[in-house]
C-alpha cells in the first residue's frame, strides 16, 4: 500500500511539473511592432492589449476564450502590458482558455515609446484592441469589445 501511495504521489508530482508551463507565451519588446505587422500581413487580425490588474480585462478575457473556441479561424494576438509576474499572466490566460493562442507579455516598461510605436493616439488605456484588415487598415477599439461585431468584422473585414 505504501508503494502504491508513493508511486501515485510521484506520478502526480511529475504530471504537475509536466503540465505546469503549457501556456504559449513569448516576450514582446519595444521595436517589434513592425515585424509583428509584417508577419501577419494579408490577413485580418485583432491585436488585443490587456492587463492582469485591469478589472474590465479580467472580466473580458474568458469571453475572448469563448469567442475563439467558437471561431477557430479568427486570428487574435494578445499582448499583456502590466508589470506583473509572468506566472500571473499565464494563470489568467489558462483560466480564460487562451493558453494556446498567440500570447505575448511586455518585456520592457509600458511607456510612451511603446504606446507611440503601436498608435500615437493611444494613451495606454486597457483593454484596447486593434483590428487590422487584410489591406493593413487599422481600427482602434478602446474598452471591452463587442463580440457580435467582432464576429461580423472577421467575416466581412468591416467593423
Amino acid at each position: 500500500m505504501k508503494k502504491l501511495l508513493l508511486t501515485l504521489s510521484l506520478l502526480l508530482l511529475t504530471m504537475n511539473y509536466v503540465f505546469a508551463d503549457v501556456v504559449n507565451i513569448q516576450a514582446y519588446q519595444k521595436g517589434e511592432w513592425s515585424s509583428l505587422l509584417k508577419k501577419n500581413a494579408g490577413q485580418a487580425v485583432a491585436v488585443h492589449f490587456w492587463g492582469v490588474t485591469c478589472a474590465p480585462c479580467a472580466k473580458e478575457m474568458p469571453q475572448w476564450g469563448k469567442f475563439l473556441s467558437a471561431d477557430r479561424n479568427a486570428k487574435v494576438i494578445f499582448i499583456q502590458v502590466d508589470e506583473v509576474p509572468l506566472e500571473a499572466t499565464k494563470k489568467m490566460l489558462a483560466q480564460a482558455r487562451l493558453d494556446k493562442t498567440s500570447n505575448y507579455y511586455l518585456n520592457t516598461p509600458f511607456d510612451d515609446y511603446f504606446r507611440h510605436e503601436i498608435d500615437p493616439q493611444w494613451r495606454g488605456e486597457t483593454p484596447m484592441t486593434l483590428l487590422i484588415d487584410k489591406n493593413g487598415k487599422i481600427a482602434r477599439k478602446t474598452g471591452p469589445i463587442n463580440f457580435a461585431e467582432l464576429k461580423k468584422w472577421f467575416a466581412t473585414g468591416i467593423y
